[in-house]
């Protein structure tokens, strides 16, 4: 008896090999895909800037780093003695405004560098909706300030393709081969009501799909389509019933591969995956010749794989353990 509907997702004409140079933006599938590439050995930053969930708030930092803006002063603000900043997460924050700006140029200028040298952009968007202020306009974060700060509203889809448009207009000009990879956030956005997150996540659909029909280095990749359809059940969320589990992670990861990954690239990313569990084993006695086997076994696979990959710091992680 068949449980799910199963939809099979095409290789993608966009490859991603231990070779590319990628940046992953966006919601929390961004930070999720992005992590499991770097945990594989991939060249990959990921979200330099915290979590960000409107796709404009997302074009806006690609745009500032393109053109290495400066933090806009009406932007910051302090609490608690620290200070942040409205258009970026609640991760970037400083003991001074100085501070703060300095760390906003660095995020900056690194995603610039893999903008300049990079071979793929993955930006996942999250809502439609936005929060904003009269000073300041869009913010990426309320960094808790009270509501009456804010006004809230759902972002048309035309003004939200007009945005992206001018900034992958300006990519495909700057940046022609760097290829770009969008996907909808599969986490629900239920504070914002269930209907409404149903209408802002069918928009976010369209504007991926309108994007990848205007620009030929745009795709799509159907992490939500998977989500709500392959796993349609609420075993695959979190406790919270918003966050997909680990289990749908995993499964989502295993599509991205065979889309996104040659049969070359996936067995190297399993062999890694491998050495992680191996670098994680938790031995009952340190001291047994067995587990002493085990870790000398370990460390000739890593100076294997080392001409390949860095693996420098686990290396002397492991001499040091087998010298004890």
């Amino acid at each position: 008896m068949q449980w799910s509907t199963e939809f099979t997702i095409p290789e993608s004409n966009f490859p991603i090999s231990h070779q590319s140079k990628i940046l992953s933006m966006g919601s929390c599938f961004a930070q999720m895909i992005g992590q499991k590439m770097i945990d594989t050995k991939f060249d990959c930053l990921v979200n330099p800037f915290g979590t960000i969930f409107h796709p404009m708030i997302l074009g806006d930092l690609l745009d500032h780093a393109l053109f290495q803006d400066s933090i806009e002063e009406d932007g910051i603000l302090e609490r608690d003695g620290l200070f942040y900043y409205l258009g970026a997460h609640s991760d970037l924050y400083a003991t001074s405004p100085e501070e703060l700006a300095q760390k906003y140029a660095t995020q900056l200028a690194k995603i610039k560098d893999y903008l300049d040298n990079g071979t793929h952009l993955i930006l996942t968007l999250g809502t439609s909706w936005i929060y904003e202020t009269e000073e300041f306009g869009r913010v990426a974060n309320c960094h808790k300030l009270p509501q009456r700060h804010f006004s809230k509203k759902l972002v048309s889809l035309e003004d939200m393709y007009q945005h992206f448009s001018h900034i992958f207009g300006n990519f495909s000009r700057v940046y022609p081969n760097l290829k770009i990879i969008l996907t909808v956030s599969p986490v629900r956005h239920i504070k914002d009501g269930i209907p409404e997150n149903q209408l802002s996540k069918s928009q976010l659909r369209v504007l991926c799909s309108q994007l990848e029909g205007r620009f030929p280095a745009v795709s799509y990749f159907p992490a939500y389509e998977v989500m709500m359809d392959e796993l349609r059940d609420y075993r695959f969320y979190k406790k919270d019933l918003i966050h997909p589990s680990e289990e749908a992670e995993d499964y989502i990861w295993e599509k991205w591969k065979k889309s996104y990954f040659s049969k070359e690239t996936q067995t190297k990313t399993e062999e890694l995956r491998k050495i992680k569990l191996e670098l994680t084993h938790k031995p009952l006695n340190t001291r047994s010749e067995s587990h002493r086997k085990f870790q000398q076994n370990l460390l000739q696979k890593l100076e294997r794989l080392n001409r390949e990959f860095d693996f420098s710091e686990e290396i002397e992680m492991v001499q040091k353990q087998f010298e004890m």
